[in-house]
């Protein structure tokens, strides 16, 4: 079980700073670089963890069009050919050029309504060496875990979010579960920057945890 320390640290980023913010609007995801079956499995995915969340995914979002962007590549500079992606991404040369120097396997960055809650997302995922060996169904629901909140970019050192069922599924563990159920609790607020939120959420996950965890193929 997370306590409330734990959960704390989940969202406390290198900085020092804690922010643990939620989606204010139905995610409506795209992703780009993927075949057809793999696509399916990545939104198959986040409906999954919509559902354990009680949030809604849509078709299209009236302001955006879409707010979920993901992006896979094998070598870094292969996004910078992708039309207009520099409009989305202020900086994305220099920002292509550190991923790279850094041998980065992933990169994620959200946008925010006024309240603090998410508004939109961009995720840029490089296909090569370990990561391109992973399952689409490891990586679709990482992933998802992944876009639901903003985690600290520790979070998951240590410990995957993911487990294996007795038949070889991949599930999301119980206490992750159960803590991203709490933090789409509705009275709690969207997004907030005050650490004493994770003694809240620390005890919704004590009366909540013991539920089912999330697999792929529940949406």
């Amino acid at each position: 079980m997370l306590d409330a320390k734990a959960v704390e640290a989940m969202f406390t980023r290198g900085d020092g700073g804690y922010m643990c913010a939620r989606w204010g609007r139905p995610i409506v995801p795209v992703v780009f670089g993927v075949e057809d079956e793999t696509l399916g499995v990545m939104k198959s995915a986040l409906q999954a963890l919509c559902r354990l969340a009680d949030h809604d995914m849509a078709e299209t979002d009236p302001e955006l069009g879409v707010n979920l962007l993901v992006f896979f590549c094998r070598e870094w500079d292969e996004l910078a050919a992708v039309p207009d992606l520099d409009k989305l991404v202020p900086g994305l040369p220099e920002l292509l050029a550190k991923l790279a120097e850094n041998d980065a396997s992933q990169y994620r960055a959200f946008r925010f309504e006024p309240d603090g809650a998410i508004r939109a997302g961009i995720v840029f995922l490089r296909m090569k060496g370990e990561a391109a060996e992973v399952p689409a169904d490891v990586l679709a629901l990482s992933q998802a875990v992944l876009s639901m909140l903003t985690w600290s970019e520790s979070a998951f050192d240590a410990t995957s979010p993911l487990a294996s069922a007795p038949d070889g599924t991949v599930v999301l563990k119980p206490e992750i579960a159960a803590l991203i159920r709490a933090a789409y609790d509705p009275v709690l607020p969207a997004a907030s920057d005050d650490p004493a939120t994770a003694l809240r959420l620390a005890a919704r996950i004590r009366a909540g945890e013991g539920g089912a965890a999330a697999a792929p193929d529940e949406a």
